[in-house]
């Protein structure tokens, strides 16, 4: 006899109501609040009553992970199948109630032909902010497969983690632009202003109006259902702080080399575009990180360290990664983000020089690898799981741990977000932390303040939202 699933909680019923009356709708509420379960139930209701089947696509890492293991837990009498990249034709032949494939795979469908869909009419997007940019192949390819779908569903907790003009093509693929209007640029106008940033009159930087966020909070109200993780779980807190790094006289004499080279770039006649300060913003973080990476010799120019041949980086520095084996020496279990090939390396060799057990996600672990140290992990079996933000900031569950360390601040705030979220989340019974390592004196505090104020401009926004879906319910 198969276990009855928990109940739900308030919060997903009330999401439930509000998108069983509706065909279109945006959950943007936070990490771990319940959103997939929220969607499962939607569509067990819509299939019991007759309804065709439904498309989910996703990230890699949640298809098995969150779609397929909740809909066992959930709603066990739907059949889904999963379709990953090298066994896609054969997945999608075989019926299924539900199909749930990769984030990729919408170019592959776009190039089926509409009788492919017939029986689909649900489409739902998890993490939908990676169809943000409306002029990517995979966005085009959605925004073409989404007109055979009658009932579409985005779920995102970070929408617009980078500007609120993310928002603008995936409330596209919901409404085909009745509320927030059917060019992007139009949009962009309305709700950011330009400021010329070079001697090119086409050198512009889009900075975001006043009022912007309330203005297109009350265009979405109607199709938007919003969740605040604190407000709908009852959990231990998190709390998020820094811990300064001081660098070494030898990294931060190459520190200072390179930041120096970047004052007389910039002083100079030449223009320095977007990729070229990007590139200079990219070193000085590597530097204070403890490595640079280069493909060429050096010369004049310190962009252009050598890279050792056996490594694929120059090492400068270590001492940061003894402190981070520090502050995982004196907890349980650590969740420790990293973002270089050089922060993953030294690390492991603290690691190991301590004898701590740990695992590692990144780019280069299999699925089969990846969930089973996934599992293992929260079993108790290793003290630190190791993982790229790329590879494990969505979906994970991993509530083993009580600290998030990132070892560098990333650039990326969906990252920073989401990576946060994997530890505090539904089944957390212990207090958390959330732990930033910042080099005196260099970019990295200036780039952690930067994930500030995006996540304030984010937050302002998802507030309002959620106060407009307090009032509907």
């Amino acid at each position: 006899m198969s276990k009855a699933p928990p109940p739900l909680y308030d919060h997903q019923t009330a999401s439930i109501k509000a998108f069983d009356a509706s065909s279109i709708g945006f959950d943007m509420s936070d990490p771990g609040t319940g959103k997939t379960r929220v969607q499962i139930e939607l569509f067990a209701n819509r299939r019991k009553r007759g309804g065709g089947r439904a498309l989910i696509v996703c990230p890699k890492s949640l298809m098995r992970s969150a779609w397929e293991e909740d809909f066992k837990k959930y709603a066990p009498h739907i059949h889904i199948v999963t379709c990953p990249a090298l066994k896609r034709e054969e997945a999608f032949a075989t019926y299924a109630d539900v199909h749930v494939t990769n984030t990729d795979a919408v170019t592959w469908l776009a190039k089926k032909p509409p009788s492919f869909f017939k029986d689909y009419d649900t489409l739902i997007v998890d993490e939908s902010s990676a169809f943000k940019h409306a002029t990517s192949q995979r966005s085009k390819a959605l925004k073409k497969i989404s007109k055979f779908f009658k009932n579409r569903y985005l779920l995102s907790g970070t929408p617009a983690a980078n500007a609120i003009t993310d928002i603008w093509h995936q409330a596209f693929i919901l409404d085909e632009g009745k509320r927030l209007g059917k060019s992007f640029f139009q949009f962009r106008a309305s709700v950011c202003e330009p400021k010329q940033v070079g001697p090119s009159p086409n050198m512009l930087k889009w900075t975001q109006r006043a009022g912007a966020e309330q203005a297109v909070s009350m265009l979405l109200a109607d199709i938007t259902v919003r969740h605040k993780f604190e407000e709908c779980l009852d959990i231990p807190p998190n709390h998020t702080f820094t811990v300064p790094y001081q660098m070494s006289s030898k990294q931060a004499d190459a520190y200072k080399q390179m930041e120096k080279y970047a004052v007389s770039v910039l002083d100079g006649d030449r223009t320095i575009t977007a990729i070229n300060a990007a590139v200079v913003m990219g070193k000085l973080l590597q530097i204070a990180s403890g490595a640079a990476y280069s493909d060429q010799g050096s010369g004049n120019n310190p962009l252009l360290i050598k890279a050792s041949d056996a490594l694929g980086y120059n090492p400068i520095e270590e001492a940061r990664y003894e402190l981070v084996a520090d502050l995982v020496d004196q907890r349980k279990h650590s969740l420790i983000f990293f973002n270089w090939t050089h922060q993953r390396d030294m690390i492991i060799k603290y690691l190991k020089k301590r004898g701590i057990t740990y695992c590692i996600i990144d780019g280069t672990t299999s699925d089969k690898v990846r969930d089973e140290n996934v599992r293992y992990f929260q079993g108790g079996l290793y003290r630190v799981m190791l993982a790229h933000p790329a590879s494990a900031a969505h979906g994970l569950t991993l509530t083993r741990a009580t600290t998030t360390i990132w070892a560098s601040p990333p650039l990326n705030l969906e990252h920073y977000l989401q990576g946060n979220r994997r530890i505090y989340r539904s089944g957390q019974t212990q207090s958390t932390e959330t732990i930033m390592i910042l080099a005196d004196h260099t970019i990295e505090a200036h780039v952690y303040d930067q994930l500030q104020k995006k996540n304030m401009s984010q937050s302002t926004m998802l507030d309002m939202l959620q106060e407009h879906f307090r009032e509907a319910s």
